[in-house]
């Protein structure tokens, strides 16, 4: 047996952490989980966890097999989670055909983490319109210069398109009809606050429906 595998394995075998730096209450949590959402990603900003509106979505393909890569929040209302990103992408294609969706954000210096559950809407035209005339130049371009997910050749494949679409559009480009905004909404929230000795809280919220007019049921889990 190679010692040095043997080695790498116990290694990460033993990284552990004991969490002790709060608790989740029923008393605290209160009856609505966007609220709680909101109440614990301000304590994210407040506390300066890096990429503090990061999250991994997950999608289903045609396969019936699940995906997930990192994106960044956009948006909380009280009817969900908002996102915007190129429709034709692969986790554009795979919400076209299946819109049920998992979202989780790790707030690790605080020890949280949240899951999410449900199914991504298009947002409006005007929003994603507003949304993509409020980004940074190089982002409206590369929306229009990136074919995202697809096989391309080099690198310069993407800064020769960028090149081509700023002499098209120069600094005031439209946006893609291809690109835009979902909205998560929710029939699903879980919170997670680690514990001492793994017996971490777990609240989970729960509803009939995905819609703001269905009402909101609260259970605590086992860790």
């Amino acid at each position: 047996m190679d010692p040095h595998k043997t080695l790498e394995r116990s290694a990460i075998a033993d990284i552990r952490q004991d969490y002790r730096l709060a608790a989740l209450n029923e008393s605290d949590a209160g009856d609505d989980p966007i609220a709680l959402f909101r109440r614990w990603f301000e304590e994210a900003v407040q506390a300066q966890v890096n990429e503090v509106n990061a999250f991994s979505l997950s999608t289903i393909n045609a396969a019936g097999r699940p995906s997930s890569r990192i994106l960044l929040l956009k948006g909380i209302e009280a009817d969900g989670f908002t996102f915007f990103t190129n429709y034709q992408s692969n986790k554009g294609k795979e919400i076209e055909l299946q819109n049920a969706v998992a979202l989780v954000f790790l707030w690790a210096p605080l020890e949280r983490q949240v899951r999410i559950e449900g199914f991504a809407i298009k947002v409006s035209e005007e929003a994603s319109d507003a949304y993509f005339h409020s980004r940074p130049i190089g982002s409206r371009l590369g929306a229009w210069a990136s074919p995202q997910s697809t096989v391309i050749a080099s690198r310069e494949v993407l800064q020769a398109e960028e090149a081509r679409y700023k002499a098209q559009w120069g600094d005031r480009p439209p946006r893609p009809p291809h690109w835009g905004g979902y909205r998560v909404v929710p029939d699903m929230i879980e919170f997670w606050q680690g514990r001492s000795s793994r017996l971490h809280d777990r609240l989970r919220y729960r509803r009939e429906a995905p819609s703001p007019l269905a009402a909101w049921h609260r259970e605590r889990l086992a860790p």
